[in-house]
């Protein structure tokens, strides 16, 4: 039953990966999420369901549209990888409860603000402002919820990202700061911090492999 389970929501995942890589390619650009249907942006030809199916469909077609042979980015299979994953994870850590269905919000974010970001550099406030009322909504009715210490993680999250983005100059955008601001809400205080730390580690041990 637990398997069954596990890979119900592992299929769950990979269906909303590719949902989330049609939000965050649409948004930015203020088109229906709806319409059109899924289509090649090489040739515009209308995908059939044999051409949406997650991760399958790239594999069959060899990473490239069945129509005009058009190379498809290994970015929407790798986001649908990672949000079955990360859907699994949150199943295993929480269960049916509703600190799951909070957590998988929170990776609905983040994977559709990260989509906008690679193609665009934009995170629209048409992603981040439902998301942050929701998670209000949330943290006010959630029986295990400290809300102080969201509100505390939240007001962190602002001026932190604030500061950074006046003392580097523009270096960080507006998008950002909004971002940090919601991921501070989530994660509230003291795991705002934590995770603060763990990207500027994670940053510097990349720049400097990449410098090296």
């Amino acid at each position: 039953m637990m398997a069954m389970e596990y890979g119900f929501i592992f299929l769950v995942g990979l269906l909303f990966g590719s949902f989330f890589n049609v939000v965050g390619l649409r948004v930015p650009l203020h088109e229906s999420i709806l319409y059109p249907p899924s289509h090649c942006p090489g040739c515009n030809k209308r995908l059939e369901p044999m051409d949406l199916i997650p991760i399958g469909s790239f594999l069959l077609r060899r990473g490239k549209c069945g129509y005009c042979q058009r190379k498809i980015s290994p970015v929407y299979p790798f986001f649908e990888l990672l949000t079955g994953v990360l859907f699994l994870l949150a199943f295993h850590k929480y269960g049916w409860s509703w600190q799951f269905v909070y957590v998988i919000f929170f990776i609905s974010m983040f994977m559709i603000v990260t989509v906008s970001d690679i193609f665009y550099q934009i995170i629209p406030d048409k992603i981040l402002f439902p998301f942050f009322f929701l998670f209000l909504f949330f943290l006010f009715f959630m029986p295990t919820s400290q809300i102080w210490k969201h509100l505390v993680g939240m007001l962190l999250g602002f001026v932190i990202f604030y500061l950074i983005a006046v003392v580097s100059k523009g270096g960080m955008g507006g998008g950002d700061i909004k971002l940090f601001t919601v991921s501070g809400l989530v994660l509230g205080y003291p795991l705002l911090l934590l995770s603060i730390l763990i990207a500027t580690v994670t940053g510097s041990i990349y720049g400097c492999n990449k410098d090296g």
